[in-house]
């Protein structure tokens, strides 16, 4: 047995071939099943485990795709980032995940880390990407894809739901419901769900001679989403139905008006998510709410980015997709709409 850390070299004169035979093994590339067998059996006897990370440095080429997320207090983001991982390593390749809060700087320099591991791809989840770090990332030959966000403008590629088409579906049952003094809750100003949302909600109620007697910024954070609903139902038009931009602010909503206000859900207040996590199935909250459809966005983003990487020159696609409204008890059910 050698001394010291075991090479390709040492399999290599292990197995009686040629070091570029162990990298084709270990590549994935072509090489005979008598040699695959033979470089196999002498890795494993000498323990030798190939290094993915400096194979990448080397040849700049990697089947490392990089997952950058902003925060992981949303339940929709573990489930996505545990699906995404499974499919991409379904496809043979290995997932780095890196944090970075929606802050220009910091999404830059995370950016910049993975083209340092000369990563296949990066797949960013409600993370805004600027148009300059776009263009580095084309120049770099590191394709890009937005999960559950957008950007304005052409050269990403992005897979949401149908956010716009969601919230008016919202506005539509809200309305059928017989609510009047309707309140919207809504994502983050400054991402494209929660503008989408918001705009296709509007759109949505004034189709039906509405008006929302509040809209206000959630971003995305329970405690803000708390105090909104406290001076939404303090206010002088309190409101008899409140949507709400995702199912983590729409939690701390019915925890605010049953716990903290002493209002029933849904005599008083009809309350409305979207994403539909699983906690929003629990008899605790039973929340009405837009479920994204998690798996077919999965699919969409994994073999958008995959594409991107086989044919450089693929252009960039926008992808939205449907779900369905989730009706369950906390919101007021309307004439000829069934649970």
């Amino acid at each position: 047995m050698p001394e010291g850390k075991v090479t390709s070299l040492h399999v290599a004169r292990r197995a009686g071939v040629s070091q570029s035979a162990v990298s084709r093994v270990f590549s994935g590339a072509s090489a005979s099943p008598q040699t695959v067998i033979k470089v196999r059996k002498a890795a494993e006897y000498l323990g030798y485990r190939p290094n993915p990370l400096a194979r990448a440095m080397i040849t700049g080429k990697s089947k490392i795709i990089g997952l950058v997320v902003a925060y992981l207090d949303n339940q929709f983001y573990p489930l996505a980032l545990e699906r995404l991982s499974n499919a991409l390593q379904d496809q043979g390749y290995h997932v780095l995940v890196f944090m970075a809060p929606n802050d220009e700087n910091a999404v830059e320099k995370v950016v910049h880390d993975l083209m340092d591991y000369q990563v296949a791809g990066i797949i960013t989840a409600s993370v805004g990407m600027t148009n300059d770090l776009t263009r580095r990332c084309a120049d770099a030959g590191i394709p890009v894809v937005m999960f559950n966000r957008g950007q304005d403008g052409g050269g990403i590629s992005s897979v949401t739901s149908a956010n716009v088409a969601g919230g008016a579906q919202i506005a539509d049952f809200l309305a059928a419901g017989g609510h009047k003094r309707i309140a919207h809750i809504a994502g983050w100003e400054g991402s494209s769900t929660g503008r989408d949302r918001a705009r296709g909600f509007i759109q949505g109620l004034d189709l039906h001679g509405l008006a929302p007697v509040a809209v206000i910024d959630g971003h995305y954070d329970r405690e803000i989403a708390a105090q909104a609903t406290r001076d939404i139902m303090s206010g002088p038009q309190p409101a008899d139905a409140i949507f709400v931009g995702n199912d983590h602010m729409a939690f701390a909503v019915m925890d605010t008006l049953r716990g903290e206000l002493g209002l029933s859900v849904p005599d008083d207040v009809s309350v409305v998510g979207y994403d539909d996590v699983p906690l929003a199935a629990w008899a605790a909250y039973d929340l009405t709410t837009l479920r994204q459809p998690l798996n077919r966005m999965v699919e969409a983003t994994v073999d958008t980015l995959l594409g991107q990487i086989a044919d450089a020159e693929r252009p960039s696609q926008k992808i939205e997709i449907e779900g369905p409204l989730i009706l369950r008890r906390s919101a007021r059910t309307p004439e000829g709409w069934s649970l």
